[in-house]
């Protein structure tokens, strides 16, 4: 007996987040780099304190997509290696939602992290207080669709050798929007100037994200083990 929609996507949701936490060494990975990305910019930058709040918004946001770009390319790894991506595809249940279950438990053990210690690698550079407000609700919609936007580049590139550089070269254009829309709301909001609609415009961007990802990456994984 097949068991309910909603109770599968928990069960999966729930697997994915069990996988992650055995492997939570590889977890601290992302923050550890963050951590230190951020740390040597005062020492290369020297102590300007008012260079250091002018960049420090975009130098968090671009630390941030780059930590989370390091981990984008195991989503999907050990699923297609032991043969559970294949029992994916061919369960009841609609593939597009358990794959969006998957990206969204590896926005969770990924990308939360990072938005929990973001005021701290903000204040390191002495972004205002603020600021702050705009740059965690930036993050908050920028790392979703970094992940969405990842999932169905990853699947494109499934069982490809080095596709993690492959996988770069795809997606570093693709967060340049990103990029220019979440550092655009923290500028706005340093120089006390209104900045809802940069955020409008990710978060626009993040509801068609959410409805289309899910699909094409479903599309691109079917393709990817057909061949």
């Amino acid at each position: 007996m097949n068991a309910p929609l909603p109770r599968a996507c928990a069960a999966m949701l729930r697997r994915d987040l069990m996988l992650a936490w055995r492997r939570r060494g590889d977890l601290a990975m992302p923050v550890l780099y963050a951590v230190i990305v951020v740390v040597l910019f005062p020492f290369a930058l020297g102590p300007d304190l008012a260079l250091l709040q002018r960049i420090a918004g975009g130098v968090v946001l671009v630390t941030v997509l780059l930590a989370m770009l390091l981990a984008l390319d195991a989503m999907f790894a050990s699923d297609i290696e032991d043969g559970s991506l294949e029992q994916l595809v061919l369960a009841p249940q609609p593939l597009a939602l358990m794959l969006g279950m998957k990206i969204l438990a590896h926005w969770i053990t990924t990308a939360l992290p990072l938005i929990v210690i973001a005021p701290l690698l903000a204040g390191m550079l002495h972004l205002p207080a603020a600021a702050m407000p705009a740059l965690l609700l930036a993050l908050l919609l920028a790392t979703p669709l970094l992940s969405l936007l990842g999932a169905v580049l990853v699947a494109l590139t499934a069982g490809t050798r080095r596709s993690g550089m492959l996988l770069a070269l795809m997606l570093l254009p693709l967060c340049v929007p990103v990029v220019i829309f979440a550092a655009g709301a923290v500028t706005a909001a340093q120089e006390g100037l209104p900045w809802f609609a940069p955020v409008a415009w990710l978060t626009a961007a993040l509801i068609l994200a959410v409805v289309l990802a899910p699909l094409a990456c479903a599309a691109a994984l079917r393709i990817a083990l057909d061949s």
